[in-house]
């Protein structure tokens, strides 16, 4: 009698986002038999409508940016009057083209992941998933279709995202009143934009706008923008905006945020009025994750509604894993990369090497970037770290001084017995290339000595990085 071919790993994924995709992609790799589960398109609101599309339009603002400011480095722009007589051409945005590119690169990204999971063999349905108990995920198809599919798994892995918060006080109404998922359906630039909230999405919105031409009041409920940053780096970047003519309001509320007309109208906790033509609410994102049969399936929820994970992603029922802004982690797409893996690793009983939060890198698209890993100054400075802090400024660079880079610097914190790298912070444009190699220090638990061995390339920005290393060396007894 022939003997029976052993029943494939079933695997059901909910949601396509970058937690989502990794893990069906990674699951179909390792021979399992992968379903993902996707209403909107593969990619979530990762790729069409958050991190793809705010740093395609961040990357426009960047080129305007350098257009403005190619002046000082001896690069100048004109066009001809009928009689040959030189004009100085004003930078101009091609807003709807703009928006077009932003969503066609979006939708792009979208479709060669849907490519890469069909090439690896998984099955892709449309619809909603949500849970009918620890085993099974029900599809609904749309409110036309009347059919539920029914997946069985061994393995679910819950990859839902998370959505703008909305205020009943400032209800986005999609034309003057905006979350970022709509910003890009807008066909004019904003006159007057503005931002309520200083977080990341907040401040990178505020850049990338200001530095496109429109006007930017940027409403900080705290006492500086990115409260959440190193202290040194959020004091560059708020210099930098009321530099390039940015209205930061701090240590205000906005309190509601009204339509009146073709205006809106901002009041701040103080009484005081600003008006505009737009208003992006920036003001966090809340997990998907109502209405989807976590509950009754036994999953564990915080009470913000955010699923309680382990370092391997999984959860409080041991079939079910989640990855991603819907869990109790770091909002991050690598981050849900990193969970999406680690889940489909353990559950199929791969090596995985539990996730440490401590050396995720993170990045804020400002202009300036400000790129963070590893233990941060703060630590220090409260005594929840020991170690030492040494900074050096980006305008001591020959690199930057050859591109005009005046605003940024490199900071490493490094322990006190050995000088391990234990934490790191780059402000300079494309900060979010210049941290991986203090990212893969901080990893090996290399000593500042080590860093300073390595050769960089002379001039560079990267020098800066070797260079401060070099001047935390610790001499030998």
């Amino acid at each position: 009698m022939a003997e029976k071919t052993p029943r494939k790993h079933r695997i059901a994924v909910i949601g396509g986002g970058p937690g989502g995709y990794e893990a069906a992609l990674r699951g179909a790799e390792l021979g399992a038999e992968v379903t993902l589960v996707e209403h909107q398109g593969v990619g979530g609101n990762a790729v069409l409508t958050d991190v793809v599309p705010s740093k395609t339009l961040i990357s426009a603002a960047e080129v305007a940016s350098h257009m403005a400011t190619a002046g000082e480095l001896g690069v100048q722009f004109f066009a001809r009057d009928d009689k040959d007589r030189p004009l100085r051409p004003d930078i101009a945005v091609n807003f709807t083209k703009l928006n077009q590119r932003i969503r066609r690169l979006a939708q792009k990204q979208s479709d060669d992941m849907l490519a890469s999971l069909k090439r690896a063999g998984v099955t892709v349905v449309q619809g909603r998933g949500r849970l009918d108990g620890p085993n099974t995920v029900i599809v609904d198809s749309g409110p036309k279709s009347k059919e539920f599919d029914h997946i069985e798994a061994d393995t679910i892995i819950v990859s839902v995202g998370a959505s703008p918060r909305e205020l009943p006080s400032a209800k986005p109404d999609g034309e003057r009143i905006l979350t970022w998922k709509q910003l890009y359906s807008l066909t004019e630039m904003p006159e007057h934009l503005i931002v309520v909230g200083s977080g990341v999405t907040g401040a990178e919105f505020a850049s990338a706008y200001r530095l496109l031409g429109s006007e930017v009041t940027l409403i900080s409920s705290r006492d500086r923008v990115l409260p959440g940053e190193d202290a040194d780096a959020a004091d560059v970047i708020e210099e930098v905006f009321k530099r390039n003519g940015m209205n930061v309001v701090s240590g205000q509320r906005a309190e509601k945020v009204v339509r009146e007309g073709e205006e809106v109208v901002a009041t701040l906790s103080d009484g005081r009025e600003i008006r505009g033509s737009h208003c992006l609410m920036a003001v966090g994102s809340i997990p998907n994750t109502k209405s989807i049969g976590l509950e009754s399936a036994g999953v564990e929820l915080t009470d913000s509604g955010h699923i309680v994970v382990n370092r391997v992603a999984r959860t409080s029922v041991p079939n079910i894993y989640a990855a991603g802004d819907c869990t109790s982690f770091f909002p991050l797409a690598s981050v849900a990369s990193a969970q999406g893996r680690a889940a489909v690793f353990h559950a199929l009983g791969d090596e995985v090497r539990p996730i440490n939060l401590r050396n995720v890198a993170s990045n804020v698209f400002t202009y300036p970037e400000i790129a963070t890993v590893g233990w941060q100054q703060a630590a220090v400075e409260d005594g929840t770290r020991q170690g030492r802090v040494a900074k050096f400024p980006l305008e001591q660079n020959p690199r930057a001084k050859m591109q005009e880079f005046k605003d940024g610097f490199v900071k490493i914190v490094a322990g006190n017995d050995l000088g391990t790298i234990i934490g790191a912070v780059v402000v300079a444009p494309r900060a979010s290339e210049l941290i991986l190699p203090l990212s893969l220090a901080i990893e090996q638990r290399l000593t500042v000595d080590q860093f300073a061995r390595a050769w960089a390339a002379y001039p560079s920005l990267s020098g800066s990085i070797v260079d401060l290393a070099r001047s935390m060396h610790m001499p030998q007894e």
